[in-house]
């Protein structure tokens, strides 16, 4: 485990080095972030900041960690990411069409699915068993991928966000699929430590005030391994091994299904930008920049560490810590309008019951 060890740093390292050439390198050919009334930022900042990562942590991959992994799934892998690098880079030079990029994330899904094996192909039901999933595997494990890397971008507003909380989700996931999750191989816990390393010798220069923003090049490529790692744990998905990732995930999957909700009740496209996600909502309500990021890391650890529960708790002590977790958040959403300030039912609901309660002593 040492020389594993020493590569996690060196990765970091790496990463470190390579983020100032990488913020020259796209303040050169004018991948850059101008201020607009979506924008936190007061100055043009460069993006592109997840070309670092990625060639931080496919370093360490095949230079220095190769024997850790198959070669088959390696270099397949790898050039699913090269289509996610490119999609990101060209989108944060040229600003692709919504379209454009889902083109670019199947394609690279469909890599995944065909050539690396991590697909989902059954799921068990408590209680009734295993059922085979057939033809429905690959829009799936297609929809599934789409899901993950479209919410970890969709997160990506705030100086350092999208890069805390994607660590805070990789070494959570990591952790689970190392010592909980039989069906996860311990070379994938591996590549998931591999590129948390890589994310924090990239935050320091991410985190608020950032000199350089992941842009659609770092956050396309962030959600798509995580994507793809929580497949492994999924290829005989069981209820645990579906609800772990989805809880590890609770900060971008929340804020992506409330913004297509509030969007849907508003009657807008569900593609239209707005300035009513998590963040924003935090940072109206009165917390400074910094202090939003700060605050959303600790909804992302609150999330991590239920979901490390789950692997040693029974099915029903599971169903139950779902309920829980599920009226906690809605309860959480409502009371900072996340979908609407009038839009609070369970909030209303329990209003009505104490009245209720009350008025009749």
């Amino acid at each position: 485990m040492f020389p594993i060890i020493v590569a996690f740093f060196a990765t970091a390292l790496i990463s470190a080095l390579l983020t100032p050439v990488v913020r020259l390198f796209s303040l050169k050919i004018g991948a850059v972030d101008v201020p607009n009334k979506r924008r936190v930022n007061k100055i043009t900042m460069p993006t592109m900041g997840g070309l670092a990562i990625f060639l931080a942590f496919n370093f360490t991959n095949f230079f220095v960690l190769r024997n850790q992994y198959p070669i088959k799934m390696l270099v397949s892998l790898s050039i699913a990411e090269l289509v996610i690098i490119v999609t990101g880079a060209l989108d944060d030079k040229f600003e692709l069409s919504p379209r454009q990029k889902l083109i670019g994330i199947t394609i690279a899904a469909l890599i995944v699915y065909f050539f690396t094996n991590m697909r989902m192909t059954t799921f068990t039901v408590p209680y009734f068993g295993i059922v085979n999933l057939g033809w429905l595997s690959l829009p799936i494990t297609v929809i599934w991928i789409l899901a993950i890397t479209n919410a970890i971008n969709l997160i990506d507003g705030l100086d350092g966000l999208a890069t805390g909380v994607s660590i805070i989700a990789l070494f959570t996931s990591g952790l689970v699929g190392y010592f909980f999750l039989v069906n996860t191989n311990s070379y994938i816990a591996i590549m998931m430590f591999t590129l948390v390393a890589a994310l924090i010798g990239f935050l320091p220069y991410n985190f608020f005030p950032a000199r350089i923003y992941l842009g659609d090049t770092g956050a396309l490529f962030i959600g798509f391994m995580i994507a793809v790692f929580s497949l492994s744990g999924l290829k005989n998905a069981t209820f645990i091994s579906i609800i772990v990732p989805v809880l590890i995930l609770g900060v971008p999957i929340t804020d992506t299904i409330y913004a297509m909700l509030r969007r849907i009740l508003n009657k807008k496209p569900i593609s239209q930008a707005d300035k009513h996600h998590l963040h924003h909502r935090l940072m109206q309500m009165g917390l400074t920049h910094r202090q939003t990021v700060l605050v959303i890391y600790g909804i992302a650890l609150i999330f991590s560490f239920i979901s490390l529960l789950y692997p040693i708790s029974s099915i029903w002590g599971s169903i139950l810590m779902s309920v829980a977790t599920l009226i906690g958040l809605e309860l959480f959403v409502e009371s900072i309008g996340l979908v609407g300030s009038k839009r609070k039912p369970l909030l209303n609901w329990i209003k009505k019951i104490v009245k209720a309660m009350t008025s009749k002593k």
